[in-house]
């Protein structure tokens, strides 16, 4: 790899250690607060609901400069959020301002890779990026789970007096990572990728959005490899929750001991994204797709678990699945869209994509918590909805593969 990559990878750990510490600690302040639990999905949901509405906006500002100043300004607007909270803001409306920063960094930190590297390289630069964000989860979930720890709260409490609580130290910690990744964002190299000027009128990118956004869907390939990162996007994040309120449930842990269970899905996903890397080359990345279906039944037998150990290898297992069949389908979108539209408006259509299904599973999920289901038939629900629909995508490729052989009989036809 290029040595710039690097430090595109560096940015990129550092931003997501921070987005994932932060998550567990806003949760903290939340439960301090003694807010609704219904409260702590809906952290995510505002945190997402940036990814949607200004999707037609963020790929336009992401091609309009180098990529380095879109992820240095955007890490900026995060901190901005994190202060606000520390400042009184409710922790929803402080970590909706850092979603409005993580959806313009977005387009930039992958829209990178398909202007600085070539195309043969993006499954491999796509099991690095994924294999360090899961590292960053990894890291960041168990640093969120320390930072809210009852020990390390008083702690700070007694170290910093004036501040009344200490779970504003925990939020400054979150603030020094992303300041970290904002350092390296001024080594994140220029591509000499000519740049769009960004169009003023905002009627025009809506209507510029959805010809793009109706242009990938049409394409036979593009289809099924945004219809697989959409439904993988809004189920982890969605399992992300879901996992914290089981490891309460039926492993009788708190939120700071459950992120090690976030966690252990995070090495169960890193094993995936690497053994992808290695053995899926990009022309054959839709074959992966019954490992989608299977995850969704593996995902059920978590209701079934009342083990520590039993649980941390099912979360394992279930990761390396995830891993495995989302990597290489990220990177033929990838490749698709930055063929049919460029770099930063293809992400755009992707995150608009995903993080509409992140919305709606996640208030399906609050919705849930509100109604008091059982967490185990809301797992039941969960697993049983991913695994039918990857069984409909599977369907809908062997449909499309069939289409595109009869065109080619026939085009050897017309040639004899």
């Amino acid at each position: 790899m290029p040595g710039g990559f690097y430090f595109i990878m560096a940015a990129q750990f550092f931003s997501a250690l921070a987005d994932n510490a932060l998550l567990i600690v806003a949760m903290g302040i939340l439960r301090h607060i003694e807010a609704p639990p219904e409260y702590e999905p809906l952290l995510k949901f505002f945190f997402t609901l940036s990814y949607v509405l200004l999707a037609a906006f963020v790929g336009a500002f992401a091609d309009s400069m180098p990529k380095w100043r879109v992820m240095l300004i955007t890490n900026s607007i995060k901190i901005v959020g994190c202060l606000l909270i520390v400042f009184g803001a409710h922790p929803l409306l402080g970590y909706a301002i850092v979603g409005i920063g993580a959806a313009a960094y977005s387009p930039a930190k992958y829209g990178i890779l398909t202007e600085y590297l070539p195309h043969r390289l993006l499954v491999v630069a796509n099991g690095w990026i994924e294999g360090l964000t899961v590292g960053a989860i990894i890291t960041g979930t168990l640093l969120g789970g320390i930072l809210v720890a009852p020990g390390v709260v008083d702690r700070f409490d007694a170290w910093f007096p004036w501040l009344h609580n200490g779970l504003w130290v925990s939020l400054f910690v979150v603030v020094l990572l992303y300041g970290v990744a904002a350092v390296f964002n001024f080594y994140v190299p220029d591509t000499g990728v000519a740049h769009v000027p960004l169009k003023k009128n905002p009627l025009y990118l809506l209507h510029e959005f959805g010809h793009y956004f109706s242009l990938l869907w049409r394409d036979k390939l593009g289809q099924i490899s945004l219809a697989v990162t959409t439904l993988f996007w809004g189920a982890g994040a969605t399992l992300q929750l879901i996992v914290l309120k089981w490891a309460e449930v039926n492993l009788g842990m708190s939120l700071s001991q459950a992120t090690l269970l976030q966690g252990v899905v995070a090495v169960g996903i890193a094993i995936g994204s690497v053994a992808a890397a290695k053995w899926v080359a990009l022309r054959e990345a839709p074959r992966v797709v019954p490992l989608g279906i299977l995850m969704g039944f593996v995902t059920i037998g978590m209701v079934f678990v009342y083990s520590l150990t039993l649980a941390m290898v099912l979360m394992i297992v279930i990761g390396a699945l995830a891993g495995f069949f989302v990597v290489p389908m990220n990177a033929m979108l990838q490749h698709r869209g930055h063929i049919l539209m460029g770099a930063g408006h293809s992400i755009a259509v992707q995150n608009f994509n995903e993080n509409l299904a992140i919305l709606v599973m996640i208030g399906l999920y609050a919705l849930l918590l509100y109604f008091d289901v059982s967490i185990h038939w809301v797992i039941a629900l969960f697993g049983l909805l991913v695994s039918c629909t990857m069984i409909a995508v599977w369907a809908w490729h062997r449909a499309n593969q069939r289409h595109i052989d009869s065109l080619h009989l026939l085009e050897m036809i017309d040639r004899h």
